[in-house]
């Protein structure tokens, strides 16, 4: 069950990546990715779990050590809600940095770079939105 979350949790968030990049101008793209609710899947799939494993989680949570983080981890289902964590919120953070570069008037070719940069390496690709937006200023009535 631990591998098949892990496998669907990309899954669930791949399409709204696929849309903030490849289909940028569409109008569906931005009413959809407009709903914070996108990540709700991913968010489900963490949920699951995390509660599966509250007894090993909370601890490592509540009073965190790298060793104890480590050893969360390093289980199945440490790995795989930790994955889930990552996706929801690089998922959040692109879709922020999308809609925000929409209002901006940010160019498609310059934010599809930036958002696989967020998804492989999230805080790398919301510093690279953060370095390029103050280029470009909220575009007035957006």
């Amino acid at each position: 069950m631990t591998g098949f979350l892990f496998e669907l949790t990309f899954l669930l968030a791949a399409p709204f990546w696929a849309l903030m990049i490849l289909l940028p101008r569409w109008s569906w793209t931005r009413r959809i990715i407009a709903s914070p609710l996108i990540v709700v899947p991913v968010v489900a799939v963490h949920g699951v779990l995390v509660l599966g494993s509250l007894d090993t989680v909370l601890p490592a949570v509540l009073s965190p050590t790298l060793s104890g983080v480590r050893d969360l981890l390093g289980t199945a289902e440490g790995a795989a809600a930790g994955w889930a964590h990552m996706i929801a919120f690089d998922l959040f953070v692109g879709r922020w940095s999308w809609l925000d570069s929409r209002d901006r008037g940010v160019p498609a070719l310059v934010m599809a770079p930036i958002l696989l940069l967020t998804i492989l390496l999230g805080p790398l690709g919301l510093l690279a939105y953060l370095a390029i937006r103050p280029r470009w200023q909220p575009v007035a009535g957006a």
